[in-house]
């Protein structure tokens, strides 16, 4: 296998990485919080960046004191809420629309791998454009969330490619820890909150100027 075809498949994150959305979801958890009587502190918001719904409604009501809370109530309030918000429009991170569609135009196949809930993640694709992936893998598909690799190695099988030749676009601890367990190789951009260089990991300021033959370099 020669080194312009090792990269069999690109797998991207969601919030914060192509969009960001990290800020909509700010509005809503704030409103739920207060809702619930309470406030949300930073370093328990910083905590959600990268979470599926249930672990960010349990810190939720760890965080504003909440014992025994409605779970499924104030789940359904926080997507409905949100769904809301991300249906006015969402805003690119730098560098990926033009990525997008570098990887497209190489014919290089793709993935949507978020711990956002299906129904949501249909929303943001309208606006996003579904057609630029092949599959999309949502928080409430897999058996185990991010930072389990369970989200990745689907991701790959479904698209009939080794992890280890997949490139992941990520920009949380959670998400990348998620792409490295699986073997995949990963571009972090952080968005709301740092992440530790280590294995496997390119870390930049942006999107800008990354592109399909950027992602092919990285894998020879």
């Amino acid at each position: 296998m020669n080194a312009r075809s090792r990269l069999q498949a690109v797998l991207f994150d969601m919030d914060g990485t192509l969009v960001d959305s990290e800020k909509i979801w700010d509005i809503s958890l704030k409103e739920l919080s207060h809702r619930l009587g309470g406030e949300l502190s930073a370093p328990a918001r910083a905590s959600m960046v990268g979470a599926n719904l249930a672990r960010s409604i349990g810190i939720v009501h760890a965080g504003v004191g909440v014992v025994g809370g409605d779970l499924a109530g104030d789940s359904a309030w926080l997507l409905a809420r949100t769904r809301e918000l991300f249906s006015e429009g969402l805003t690119w991170r730098p560098g990926a629309p033009e990525l997008l569609q570098s990887v497209r135009d190489a014919g290089i196949r793709t993935a949507l791998v978020t711990s956002t809930e299906r129904d949501l993640t249909d929303v943001a694709l309208k606006w996003i454009g579904a057609e630029f992936f092949d599959v999309t893998v949502c928080g409430d598909e897999v058996a185990h969330n991010k930072p389990h690799p369970d989200p990745y190695e689907r991701a790959a099988g479904l698209l009939g490619a080794d992890p280890g030749t997949c490139v992941a676009v990520e920009d949380s601890p959670t998400g990348v820890a998620s792409a490295v367990a699986a073997g995949c190789t990963v571009v972090v951009v952080p968005a709301e909150v740092p992440v530790e260089p280590g294995e496997r990991r390119i870390i930049r300021e942006s999107l800008v100027g990354v592109d399909a033959e950027y992602l092919r370099n990285l894998l020879k």
